[in-house]
């Protein structure tokens, strides 16, 4: 064999080598790598979108509170003698103005029992006023007011007392359980 024919050999190998990583380099041609992008694109824009859906849930909102009441209140009626029973916060005179409403959870623990609960709060300066919350269910429920469906109460600045009030003729049973939990203002 000659030089020629060795140089012949050899870049018949290497042309043949370099058309091999030309065919494997082409396993995904650009359409391929296309539908790649766009697929990626569109399952981040799945996964965005599921996000925000489950951001606005109560599961991840972005309410901000502040928690009066951290542990489960009782309050234990029976109306033999008694006309209403109480659960009452001192407030200390907290400033409340920058909040906007009162958030709560509460339960009754007798299924057939039809009860309303009296919200009322107390400013330093003895306004008074408030609100009912009807039929308290048997399971845990949020319940939400605002601030401004306390009418009597102009000035948030200086809050006294928060009261939980169960009436006599508010129920229909007169021995019950109702728990509240996780007592809250929010903005």
């Amino acid at each position: 064999m000659d030089k020629k024919d060795i140089y012949e050999h050899l870049a018949k190998i290497y042309l043949d080598a370099s058309s091999n990583k030309n065919k494997k380099a082409k396993i995904f041609p650009p359409i391929f790598k296309k539908i790649i992008v766009v697929i990626v694109f569109f399952a981040f824009g799945l996964s965005v979108a599921l996000f925000a859906k489950f951001h606005k849930t109560k599961l991840y909102s972005s309410e901000t509170t502040l928690v009066l009441v951290p542990d489960i209140a009782k309050i234990n009626f029976h109306f033999d003698p008694a006309r209403k029973e109480t659960y009452s916060l001192n407030l200390k005179n907290l400033n409340l103005a920058r909040y906007r409403g009162l958030a709560f959870s509460a339960k009754k623990a007798n299924y057939q029992d039809k009860i309303s609960l009296r919200v009322e709060f107390t400013s330093a300066f003895k306004e008074k006023s408030e609100v009912y919350f009807k039929d308290i269910t048997h399971n845990w429920q949020d319940y939400k007011v605002n601030f401004s469906d306390f009418k009597n109460i102009s000035d948030w600045s200086e809050m006294a007392n928060l009261m939980f009030t169960i009436e006599e003729w508010n129920v229909r049973e007169k021995k019950g359980i109702v728990y509240i939990d996780n007592v809250r203002v929010t903005r």
